[in-house]
């Protein structure tokens, strides 16, 4: 029993691991390998390589060319090496799917856990899915019946935040430790996980911050420094000794806080299931907007926008992204009372709508079942 994992970025990684971390207690035997980072690691998975090169996005020819060298490299090894059972791609939808297309025909099952979000744009990609992904794990409820319609097979896992999101932190004791003050309000910037995002997101998200603090002294700032970003390269675009930097503790600074800036992102969907009232800002090349403008089959761009079907986060996208809107809503959030109940209420819907269930079980369920 052989099962090779392809994770592309951080969160993957995550729920990766605790897929493997299942598979291993439900079958001791397998084996198993994968690109991945310290999670799968963690779990006894041995790594083809870390997916540092893969944790990016954007245009730029060194990424393209570092990805169809990965893709055939990992491919061959698949085909030519290991000779795995199953082959389990998670998220990275591109990549993944490039691989699964090498894979066909080899006789290798190929089953994609959080699939490409082919609802919100480049609907064609359904086609290479339903050609090349033998099962399809999706992680949001509206997304079975549309796999379903195009002859997909396909099972409803639940989203892997239900169970893998810790509790709230413990306001006092969080606040003690950072030396941060109880009865002043705090506001948290989550400027991404990716250089990219840094690059085009962080001087406005840092700029709209000061000037809400030279409207509002007695607001309090943290800058979440994600874990899997080296600190030279937070460093580089993150240049504010004004606020308080913490790193890696992303769930329970979101917990703590009163409200929230965020790049958009799982990060957003983590936010409304703490029900802290949020903003969504993003910003990218113009090239990728127009394209983004293109190719995008609905007119959200915030998870809990999406999920709930309800305009509850505002989102600040491209030309709107500017200092002044993050200086605006966020007043709004913290200190229209009424305003800041009713979106505090409406994020309490995201829960409801993404059901209970546990899905990495649900994927180490169902991968066990095959094997039997």
């Amino acid at each position: 029993m052989k099962v090779f994992i392809i994770t592309g970025e951080y969160s993957g990684d995550i729920h990766g691991g605790k897929v493997a971390e299942l598979l291993k207690e439900q079958m001791p035997d397998i084996e198993i390998e994968g690109i991945g980072g310290e999670n799968l690691s963690r779990a006894g998975v041995k790594l083809f390589c870390d997916h540092s090169k893969m944790s990016g996005f954007g245009l730029s020819l060194k990424m393209i060319i570092d990805h169809l060298q990965l893709e055939k490299k990992v491919s061959d090894y698949i085909i030519k090496d290991f000779k795995p059972d199953l082959v389990l791609c998670i998220d990275y939808g591109t990549f993944n799917l490039r691989v699964a297309k090498r894979l066909k025909g080899t006789g290798i099952k190929v089953f994609h856990y959080i699939p490409p979000q082919v609802w919100a744009s480049r609907k064609w990609r359904i086609k290479g899915i339903k050609k090349y992904i033998d099962k399809v794990l999706c992680i949001f409820p509206f997304e079975e019946d549309m796999y379903r319609q195009y002859g997909i097979d396909v099972h409803f896992c639940g989203h892997p935040l239900i169970k893998q999101l810790s509790d709230k932190a413990n306001k006092e004791e969080f606040f003690n430790k950072y030396g941060l003050d109880i009865n002043r309000p705090l506001v948290s910037i989550f400027p991404g996980s990716r250089p990219l995002e840094l690059k085009f997101l962080a001087k406005t998200l840092i700029s709209g911050a000061e000037k809400l603090h030279q409207k509002h002294p007695e607001i309090q700032f943290c800058i979440s420094h994600a874990p899997n970003l080296k600190d030279n390269v937070f460093d580089k675009y993150i240049k504010n000794p004004k606020f308080k930097i913490i790193k890696g503790e992303n769930q329970a600074l979101l917990s703590v806080s009163d409200a929230l800036i965020l790049a958009s992102g799982t990060v957003a969907l983590e936010a409304s299931l703490y029900q802290v009232p949020m903003i969504i800002g993003y910003k990218g090349p113009w090239i990728l907007y127009i394209a983004y403008l293109i190719f995008r089959c609905i007119n959200k761009v915030s998870l809990p926008n999406i999920v709930t079907g309800e305009d509850i986060v505002p989102e600040l996208i491209q030309q709107k992204f500017t200092s002044d809107n993050i200086c605006f809503e966020i007043e709004r959030l913290l200190y229209e009372k009424e305003y800041r109940a009713d979106i505090i209420q409406k994020l309490g819907h995201v829960r409801e709508k993404l059901s209970d269930k546990f899905s990495a079980q649900e994927v180490a369920n169902i991968i066990s079942e095959m094997f039997k």
